[in-house]
């Protein structure tokens, strides 16, 4: 039986691995101009999907506040893990977001921030209202993926990780450019704070969670 410390270790080294990759290629992006928005998007897919196969049979491969509260809604998960969990994603988080600094420290020009992207951090690039809505819908969806191939009792769930990476990757080519496409608090909330730029950082907390929350609800009117 793996113990909590197991799984927490996995939950804050796996969100660990996904910040450090996820925006990471969105600094290269910003200093060479070699990946784009595709290379971008496909890089936190594949990080995704890589990550499920690896840490999934550990600690369930969250990786993300919104679906760990998610799940705790629908019974899929224990009431007395979801704070420790939620702890160490966005911790895993920052500590990504540090690394990242440390490494791109000799790029950063406090007078051009805009350089290394802000570390990758999530901004709208509309409207705030535009910005809060589609986070809502991405993260639906992606919790509803994450429900209907890893939770359903009819899904094939050796092919979850290869759904659920591709629904990031996907989402995060067409809502990239608008939003960030975070569908993650805690990927946005380690970037937002090393770099300094939290003014809009609710709208990816609050719309995330309330997109999985009603993902999960809607889940469950189709399982039954």
């Amino acid at each position: 039986m793996v113990r909590l410390k197991q799984k927490l270790l996995s939950e804050f080294i796996g969100t660990y691995i996904l910040v450090f990759a996820g925006t990471g290629a969105i600094i290269t992006e910003s200093l060479t101009g070699q990946l784009g928005n595709i290379g971008i998007a496909l890089t936190f897919g594949l990080a995704v999907s890589s990550l499920i196969y690896a840490f999934g049979h550990i600690s369930g491969a969250h990786f993300n506040p919104a679906v760990t509260i998610g799940f705790y809604i629908i019974k899929e998960f224990n009431k007395k893990d979801v704070l420790p969990y939620i702890i160490v994603q966005i911790l895993g988080s920052i500590i990504a977001s540090i690394t990242l600094y440390i490494i791109f420290y000799e790029n950063i020009d406090p007078n051009n921030l805009s350089k290394v992207s802000y570390l990758g951090y999530t901004m709208p690039s509309g409207s705030l209202y535009q910005s809060f809505i589609l986070e809502f819908i991405l993260t639906f969806i992606l919790m509803l993926i994450v429900c209907l191939s890893a939770i359903h009792s009819y899904a094939v769930k050796s092919f979850a990780g290869i759904a659920i990476g591709f629904t990031v990757g996907l989402e995060a080519m067409f809502a990239g450019p608008i939003t960030g496409a975070s569908m993650n608090p805690a990927r946005s909330i380690g970037p937002a704070i090393i770099s300094g730029n939290i003014d809009n950082l609710w709208i990816y907390i609050i719309a995330t969670i309330l997109g999985a929350i009603s993902a999960v609800l809607f889940y469950k009117k189709l399982k039954n």
